[in-house]
């Protein structure tokens, strides 16, 4: 870096710089045509030069009374159906059923999976969920006992 130099202007008393000194030119600056006018100061960064009054993001003043309903959302959508009391029905009959005949497990099946859609649901009731799941297990446990006895009870086949 001790060879390079930058490039200088010559000094203003006209005297020359020596040769092995890079010279840079001079820019000369003309007086501007009369088509051209002067312009104006834009003073400080930020200050008001007309137009808007306020900054966009300024609160405004609240002047009327406030609209709360929301015009362009569309309607709500209609709550689903609820499965809690449908599976708490299903769990009694499928209970009941599963006394009387094996056969029954079918019932106890829709039961157990109403409680369990019923469960995943925030608004259903978490207690009737529960009491449809475990009368529909209980009746599914019956079910399998009663075919259990009857399988055992003689040949199935033939």
């Amino acid at each position: 870096m001790s060879g390079d130099r930058e490039p200088q202007s010559p000094p203003p008393d006209g005297t020359a710089l020596p040769a092995d000194v890079p010279q840079v030119p001079v820019p000369i600056v003309e007086t501007p045509s009369p088509d051209v006018t002067a312009a104006e100061s834009s003073g400080l960064p930020g200050e008001h030069r007309g137009g808007f009054q306020r900054a966009f993001t300024e609160p405004v003043a609240v002047t009327s009374p406030v609209h709360t309903e929301v015009r362009w959302a569309p309607a709500p959508a209609a709550p689903l159906p609820r499965s809690g009391p449908w599976a708490l029905t299903f769990g009694i009959l499928a209970l009941i059923f599963s006394l009387l005949v094996g056969w029954g497990f079918l019932v106890g099946l829709v039961g157990a999976g109403l409680a369990v859609v019923a469960l995943r649901r925030p608004w259903e009731s978490r207690g009737v969920a529960v009491w449809a799941l475990c009368l529909s297990l209980l009746s599914l446990v019956y079910s399998a006992g009663w075919l259990w006895w009857a399988s055992t009870q003689g040949p199935l086949f033939g």
